[in-house]
């Protein structure tokens, strides 16, 4: 099994660079770590998490003040949390952001 994502920042239409993402298994943490400049964790795909309940959760709040973004207190979207199954160990999950201030979308890749 492999497990990538993909975060895009719709507001200014470039890939999220510099986002923190976590990756966890109930509450154990598989993964955390900083997007590239493409907005990927290249380092996610080697996380051995094999079938099971995960949670991918995405820092989107500060990653969007980083960028000069002014957002109210508390602001809308602070944390994205994607909760989503694996099932078949053998194959390759991709799990997408595109995200902006006050909106977010999420499917399943390739």
């Amino acid at each position: 099994m492999t497990l990538s994502t993909h975060i895009l920042d719709t507001m200014h239409g470039t890939p999220a660079a510099g986002l923190r993402v976590r990756l966890k298994k109930g509450n154990l943490v598989l993964f955390e770590g900083l997007t590239d400049q493409d907005g990927r964790c290249p380092d996610l795909r080697a996380t051995a998490a094999g079938v099971g309940l995960f949670s991918l959760t995405f820092e989107v709040a500060d990653y969007f003040v980083s960028r000069g973004v002014e957002l109210p207190n508390p602001p809308f979207l602070d944390h994205v949390t994607i909760d989503f199954g694996i099932a078949d160990a053998g194959a390759h999950y991709h799990v997408p952001l595109l995200v902006s201030p006050y909106a977010y979308s999420t499917y399943r890749g390739s």
